[in-house]
């Protein structure tokens, strides 16, 4: 199962000044497999310890935390030397043990020429919590997310497809009628299947949708069982109420996170470290208002308006029960809760490729209010994103946009084919992951 952060790994790997490289990704998307196929592919060993599980391994780092003695440790523990040369070691589940993730400090000043790669599925929960001083300055991050599209094709051996979908984008030209077709009914599949690997391998193995709603649904109560774990038991409550809520925000016309609707008498106060909670673990993707489409637009977040969204597409058709008839068939082009799937898929294909997740709304000043989807820096440029799931993409909220602030070209994102008319690039939802 092919992931495009290995181009990722191998380039750490090559860095001729590398420090160890901390991987971070919500629970089952692929993180332990995906280090360990780069470690057999570019290594001639690897050092696997699981800190969860081997409580052995886990009580070495109670004492000093000096690379020497730790080397010792795993040598006498796998029973070989450990040439640096040749060997990668890898402590997963590195959140269990806190002075694992200090020690990788001192890896880095006393011993860099050991490659070594600690991953967590609540990293950044557990680096929120920690006692013991993080090694800001002596590692390198890379986040592991669920599947994109453009990684599903790859399974599925559609590797030519994604090169003509690619033509197609970088010259804005229609893409043959029955490529896009197939690439549209591909889509929706994916919508239905999701990125979690163990959602795919179901689908893979068995060439049948039917049981990949029950895989979905033990790896949301892995969720679920992570929040009791993770959190003391009232913000457990809190963080399992919001959660649930996602879908019913998605539902509202106006999709601004309420804290109303997650619990009567909501508020900022009750639910933000829960949020925050959500937001660390990599479970959901936060989208911020903006307070002016200006450059740099991270400078001007609004952070008290947001949107969430979850991590994975195929867990939010799930949560939400929405039926596999209405995605996979025309009967669904005027149900309204598609174009919250559509937007939560863009914003899954955003966050994979690194873009800040921003939207911006208008005042109702003058003509009225105007809400653009995603807004893109390009450079010194602004570009409007708006997201539709069917073919009817007629909005006033690109002109609205385009009138006040002149972007150099607009994108509209939705299920016509590629093209290119009155500065409006039109995108696919099968080739988001080319923007």
């Amino acid at each position: 199962m092919k992931r495009a952060i290995s181009n990722e790994l191998t380039k750490w790997k090559s860095k001729p000044k590398r420090m160890p490289l901390l991987v971070y990704g919500a629970r089952q998307v692929g993180k332990t497999y995906t280090i360990r196929e780069f470690g057999n592919e570019h290594f001639n060993r690897i050092v696997y310890i699981n800190l969860e599980t081997d409580a052995l391994a886990n009580s070495w780092f109670d004492g000093s935390i000096e690379p020497s003695r730790i080397i010792k440790l795993l040598e006498s523990h796998v029973k070989m030397k450990i040439d640096p040369k040749d060997t990668l070691i890898f402590l997963d589940e590195v959140q269990s043990c806190e002075r694992a993730l200090t020690s990788l400090k001192y890896f880095n000043e006393n011993a860099p020429e050991y490659p070594i790669i600690a991953a967590g599925s609540l990293l950044g929960v557990s680096i929120k919590r920690e006692n013991h001083s993080f090694p800001v300055g002596n590692v390198d991050s890379l986040t592991l997310y669920p599947f994109t599209f453009e990684e599903f094709l790859w399974s599925l051996d559609e590797s030519l497809l994604l090169d003509e979908i690619r033509e197609s984008f970088q010259k804005s030209t229609p893409i043959h009628a029955s490529l896009h077709q197939k690439a549209n009914e591909l889509y929706k599949i994916f919508l239905i299947v999701g990125g979690m690997p163990a959602s795919i391998l179901e689908y893979l193995n068995y060439g049948s949708l039917a049981s990949v709603p029950d895989v979905q649904n033990r790896i949301v109560n892995d969720y679920i069982a992570d929040m009791a774990k993770y959190a003391s038991d009232s913000e457990a409550v809190r963080i399992r109420q919001a959660f649930s809520s996602i879908p019913s925000q998605l539902a509202k016309d106006n999709k601004k996170f309420q804290y109303k609707v997650v619990r009567k008498g909501g508020s900022s106060r009750v639910f933000s470290e829960a949020i925050d909670w959500l937001e660390a673990s990599k479970t959901v993707n936060k989208c911020y208002g903006l307070t002016t489409p200006e450059v740099p637009l991270n400078a001007y977040k609004d952070f008290s308006s947001f949107k969430l969204y979850m991590c994975d597409t195929g867990l939010l058709v799930m949560a939400s029960q929405t039926p596999q008839s209405i995605i996979l068939s025309d009967i669904g082009i005027d149900n309204r809760f598609m174009g919250a799937i559509a937007e939560n898929y863009v914003a899954q294909h955003f966050a994979a490729s690194g873009k800040s997740l921003l939207y911006w709304k208008s005042d109702s000043k003058s003509g009225g209010q105007a809400e653009i989807d995603f807004v893109l820096q390009e450079g010194a440029s602004i570009i409007p994103v708006e997201v539709k799931a069917g073919e009817h993409t007629r909005s006033r909220s690109l002109s609205v946009f385009a009138s006040r602030y002149k972007p150099p070209y607009s994108i509209r994102i939705s299920s016509k084919n590629f093209g290119y008319e009155n500065g409006i690039k039109s995108v696919p939802l099968y080739a988001v992951h080319n923007i």
